[in-house]
Order: structure tokens, then C-alpha cells, then sequence
């Protein structure tokens, strides 16, 4: 409110929303009570009784459902708080860190375990860590539904539940480490974020490729090359399998896995960015797109009620392309 809206102000971003949708009682009955996404067989019911052509009832529902969603004002302050804590959380965690004797050897871990002290430090910045998972676990609910819904709400589950799991049993230096690894790159997506929302392209598009290499190299190289090796062989080597080995590592392994879908998503958004010149639409884009209206033949009743709004090109009612992925 008080930093992040007067900077978008001062970079042009105005706070209204998209098109809106002319006032229409039948129309607006049938979105509040029956449908947002009316099929074929409604579109041509509707289009009798209002004498309105298939694709302007198309349209007047996806503006419909469009003028609900937030402005590009509201977009870019959200994006900026999360740039703003993952951007300090990093820096935080890379300078405490920095002189901890874990960070450059992985087996200080589980020396002398679980008798290791709990400074101040880290102390603080897991809490801080787990306050701010905490805030996105619920926040989720009450956001925008993207297509990646159900990854992101396993992933929070899985970090929640790792971060309350390593301090209830003092692994917090391992835990330290997964953190700041995973801290590294979000920050720089935030940052594409609110390049793209500030219509700076090539800041956008430097942003988002810097991301995706940081991505992929802490997550497919760092991470199950140094985490999960000295969770999976290190600690079976200096402690033995203590009864929680598997629940611990069985969470770790979730995340890697969630880690190789993100990749892959990251790589087919750069590789189309490539052909493209430019970093296109966040296929978890908020506002719809028209072009499933602009792709039907006017000749075709049959290809109008196809290319309904959860048409076969769309997923959970967003267009299909190329992607923002993030945790």
C-alpha cells in the first residue's frame, strides 16, 4: 500500500481492470446462479432468447468473468511483497550461512547429532521461513486458481511439513540448507513478474532466463547432488537409519520430483520464448484470452460450441501457451 502501489504508479501501471461486461440481467442470472462457462447447447438457448449473436454471448462471458479478476496494480504490489521477502530471506540466509561449517561441508550435518545448539539466528530464520509457507498455504485459497493448484498446494504441504519435521527433531542445519537452496532462484521470477506488469520486455525476458538457469541448476544439480546425498547416504553413514529416515527423505524426494515438472515447464516456456523473441503470457494467466472466439469459423455452428470456454486448447479455463512456473 504504501510502497509497492506508489512504485507502479510511478512506472504507469493504472489501477482498472479488464473490459467489462454490459449489463445484462439474463446473462448475469445465468453466470451468478447456473454457469460461468456456459456449453453449446446453453450458448444456442441464450442466443435465441437475446437474439445475440453465439460468439458475443462468448464474449460477454469471458469479460464477465474476466472483470473479477485482479488489475495488474493489484498484481504487481503481490509480486513485489513476495520479491521483497524472498529477495531479503536469501540474502538473510547466504550471509548467516556463509560462515556456518555445514555450508561448505554436508557431513557437519549430523556430526555430533542431534546434540547441536539452536542459535538465535536459526532459529529466527526458520521461523520466518515457515510463518511466510504458512501465509502462502492459506492465501492460496483466497488467490486467483491457477492450473498448477494442486502442485503448489503438495509442494506447501511438503515444505510445511519438512520444516516443522527437521526442527521438531533438530535437523535444522540440513534444513538451512534446503531453505536457502530453494530461496535462490524464486526472487528472480518475482522480478520477471514485475518487468512484465511494468511492460519492460527485455528486462522481463533477461529475468525469466536468469530464473529458469538458476532454477534447474539448484534444483536438477545442487539439490540431489549434495541435499539428498547427504540425507539418503550421509546420514545413513554417520547415524544410521533413525526411525523417521523415510518419512524425512520420502518428502525430499517429493520435492525433487515437483523440482523435474517445474523444469520442464521452465524449458518448454524458454524454448518457445527462443522462437517467439519474446517471454509470452503466463499460461496461468489471470484474464482470458479471446482467442478461442477468433479461432472458430462463422460458418460453423459446430465449431462455435467446440471451442467453448473450457475448450480442449484450455486448462481449468486458461489458455493454453507458454508458462510462468514457480513454486
Amino acid at each position: 500500500r504504501f510502497i509497492a502501489k506508489p512504485c507502479a504508479i510511478n512506472l504507469g501501471i493504472q489501477d482498472s481492470g479488464p473490459h467489462r461486461a454490459q449489463p445484462n440481467a439474463i446473462l448475469e442470472k445465468v453466470f451468478t446462479s447456473i454457469t460461468k462457462s456456459p456449453d453449446g447447447k446453453r450458448l444456442e438457448g441464450l442466443s435465441k432468447q437475446l437474439d445475440w449473436d453465439v460468439r458475443k454471448i462468448q464474449r460477454w462471458f469471458r469479460h464477465r468473468r474476466n472483470q473479477d479478476k485482479p488489475t495488474t496494480l493489484t498484481k504487481f504490489c503481490e509480486s513485489m511483497w513476495r520479491f521483497t521477502f524472498y529477495f531479503s530471506i536469501f540474502f538473510y540466509g547466504i550471509r548467516f550461512l556463509w560462515t556456518a561449517p555445514w555450508f561448505w561441508d554436508t557431513r557437519q550435518c549430523w556430526y555430533n547429532y542431534p546434540f547441536q545448539p539452536l542459535t538465535s539466528r536459526l532459529y529466527y530464520y526458520y521461523i520466518l521461513e515457515l510463518a511466510f509457507y504458512w501465509s502462502l498455504m492459506f492465501s492460496q485459497f483466497t488467490d486467483i486458481k491457477r492450473k498448477d493448484f494442486l502442485i503448489m498446494f503438495v509442494h506447501h504441504l511438503a515444505t510445511i511439513g519438512l520444516i516443522t519435521f527437521s526442527y521438531m527433531n533438530n535437523m535444522v542445519r540440513v534444513g538451512t540448507l534446503v531453505l536457502c537452496l530453494h530461496d535462490a532462484s524464486d526472487f528472480l521470477l518475482e522480478a520477471a513478474k514485475l518487468a512484465n506488469y511494468a511492460k519492460y520486455q527485455r528486462l522481463c525476458d533477461a529475468f525469466f532466463m536468469l530464473f529458469g538457469v538458476v532454477f534447474i541448476v539448484t534444483r536438477l544439480g545442487i539439490y540431489p547432488f549434495w541435499i539428498l546425498n547427504t540425507t539418503l547416504f550421509e546420514s545413513w553413514e554417520l547415524i544410521g537409519p533413525y526411525p523417521s529416515w523415510w518419512l524425512f527423505n520420502g518428502l525430499l524426494v517429493t520435492l525433487q520430483v515437483l523440482h523435474v515438472i517445474w523444469s520442464y515447464l521452465i524449458i518448454r516456456t524458454a524454448s518457445k520464448a527462443l522462437v517467439r523473441g519474446k517471454v509470452s503470457k503466463d499460461d496461468r494467466s489471470d484474464v482470458e484470452s479471446s482467442s478461442e472466439e477468433e479461432d472458430v469459423t462463422s460458418n460453423s455452428t459446430k465449431g462455435i460450441f467446440s471451442t467453448s470456454s473450457n475448450g480442449s486448447n484450455r486448462l481449468n479455463g486458461h489458455v493454453a501457451g507458454s508458462q510462468w512456473t514457480g513454486e
